[in-house]
């Protein structure tokens, strides 16, 4: 059984470049089926070492426009015969074989505010294209896949829930590393930690107003993105993962935190309540006094910090990479069916 994938996303970082990658790894672990991988970038070369990858060098605009639109090209025609293609977020090609794709989320359906028009065009087209010839579309939570039965026509049966998974090495570190990896970065010894990201989505300005007082550091603002690998580091630097996005399809830093022994405070909207559990600690994003409230409590209460800190790293359990490929891999066999 020859299953092809597109791993473009790999070339953008992010939650669904982690995804792509963690995915794929497990997938090639398991070797269930003959795989045959898809990357298209102009800029960006492939740096991670993935085998079977057929690369091209054209931009995503060329490939939206040859899939989504013009569709007269089959995707065999880069990978060979398929059994079943397994597509990005971004484009939905033609094929003859069995069609499964991943929704991370409906950003650009549900909230069109917050993206590029382009973007939200590109994601239109693409959800008609899902609705038409998708077999099975796969959902990153419960709450993913209530939006997209919200903005879609898409089935319910059609959508299974498959959560994402924590990478092993996110784990609490060694207090000599942390403390080199601090004066690497300059970081005081003691902070709050935020992830930044374009937009209003990330709700930094809030996070700023809440934490006023207090040593904030931003990921991506304050100091630059981290290597992949000095990520566990930066999680066990510091003291709380501030976290109230204002929409997440999933919310990959709260069980990543989690998993290095980082208590957690976070939205009680979307899919954050869904993926944290009884280990996190909710604030209404939009409430500056009530992200307050609960990052000081959170901060300054001892032992509800040893409390959420055992209980995130038992709830960061949950979720695994192994698992996420496994129940991908019973997709797969579904369809060959």
């Amino acid at each position: 059984m020859r299953v092809g994938m597109d791993i473009s996303q790999i070339a953008h970082g992010g939650g669904v470049s982690v995804y792509t990658e963690c995915l794929v790894r497990e997938l090639l672990k398991h070797k269930a089926f003959d795989y045959t991988f898809f990357y298209s970038s102009f800029r960006k070369p492939l740096k991670v070492r993935i085998p079977y990858v057929k690369k091209y060098m054209l931009p995503p605009s060329i490939f939206e426009l040859l899939f989504n639109k013009i569709r007269n090209v089959k995707i065999e025609k880069f990978l060979g015969s398929l059994d079943v293609f397994h597509s990005s977020d971004w484009v939905q090609p033609p094929t003859d074989a069995k069609k499964v794709t991943t929704y991370h989320d409906v950003i650009p359906l549900k909230f069109p505010e917050w993206s590029h028009p382009k973007i939200v065009e590109v994601h239109k087209k693409r959800i008609k294209l899902v609705e038409e010839e998708i077999d099975v579309v796969i959902a990153v939570s419960q709450a993913t896949k209530r939006d997209l039965m919200e903005v879609s026509k898409i089935p319910s049966e059609k959508i299974e829930v498959i959560y994402e998974g924590v990478r092993e090495d996110m784990k609490p570190q060694d207090g000599e590393k942390v403390t080199k990896f601090k004066e690497k970065y300059n970081l005081p010894e003691k902070f709050i930690l935020a992830i930044g990201g374009i937009g209003e989505r990330k709700n930094i300005q809030r996070i700023k107003e809440a934490a006023n007082g207090y040593n904030l550091v931003i990921s991506g603002e304050t100091i630059p993105w981290v290597k992949d690998s000095e990520l566990p580091l930066l999680y066990s630097s510091a003291s709380v993962l501030l976290y109230p996005s204002l929409y997440e399809g999933f919310g990959l830093p709260i069980v990543e935190a989690m998993a290095c022994g980082v208590p957690v405070v976070t939205s009680d909207s979307s899919s954050m309540p869904e993926v944290g559990g009884d280990a996190a600690v909710y604030v209404d994003p939009f409430n500056v006094e009530d992200i307050k409230e609960k990052l000081n409590e959170v901060l300054n209460d001892a032992k509800m910090r040893d409390q959420l800190i055992k209980k995130g790293v038992e709830r960061a359990k949950q979720f695994s990479w192994e698992k996420c490929a496994a129940q991908t891999e019973e997709i797969y066999k579904g369809l060959s069916k």
